[in-house]
């Protein structure tokens, strides 16, 4: 995907601003706006300079990809809408492949991060209690989308992971490995 530079560039811009991401999402659980509106911007201004019409369409497909594959967990309350923002903002310098594959990595991450953080507190049987929230949630379409079994009510329970992190790490797993040709995403 990446040509002519343009794989360092992105590069130089994804590890900084995973690392703020990151930052924000671990010591206020939330992704400012600001963040998100600079990444997004930036990254359509790349693609449109390094892919011209092209480039600008592969951003706005990518920031549609980041966004629809988050924004019925936000609905359902069980993420911020700063991480939805972050993962379409991450969108517009990624394209749409590399997005899709950037979230899905980054869900794997956040299940072993989740898996760690359980073990690590011994909450397990908090953990089971919450499953069984989140399955009684969903099994019905006038819970689904309630506050019972959101991220928030989660928190005071059993914890739950800063998405940021490991959506940011999933997203520079997929960048370096494409730029190192490890795994050739297109």
């Amino acid at each position: 995907m990446f040509q002519d530079g343009h794989g360092e560039f992105v590069l130089a811009a994804i590890v900084p601003v995973a690392l703020v991401a990151s930052w924000y999402d671990c010591r206020q659980h939330r992704v400012p706006n600001w963040l998100n509106a600079a990444v997004a911007l930036t990254g359509l201004g790349a693609q449109a300079t390094f892919g011209g019409a092209a480039g600008l369409v592969l951003g706005f497909q990518g920031m549609l990809v980041g966004f629809g594959m988050l924004v019925l967990l936000w609905a359902m309350k069980g993420m911020g809408a700063g991480d939805v923002k972050l993962m379409a903002a991450l969108g517009t310098w990624l394209g749409p492949q590399m997005t899709f594959f950037a979230v899905l990595v980054g869900g794997l991450v956040g299940g072993v991060v989740a898996l760690g953080m359980i073990a690590y507190h011994r909450n397990w049987s908090a953990t089971a209690s919450n499953l069984g929230v989140l399955m009684n949630k969903v099994s019905r379409l006038d819970t689904a989308f309630s506050d019972c079994g959101s991220a928030q009510s989660m928190v005071k329970s059993s914890g739950v992971v800063p998405y940021a992190v490991p959506l940011s790490i999933g997203t520079l797993i997929v960048v370096l490995a494409n730029h190192t040709g490890w795994w050739e995403v297109l």
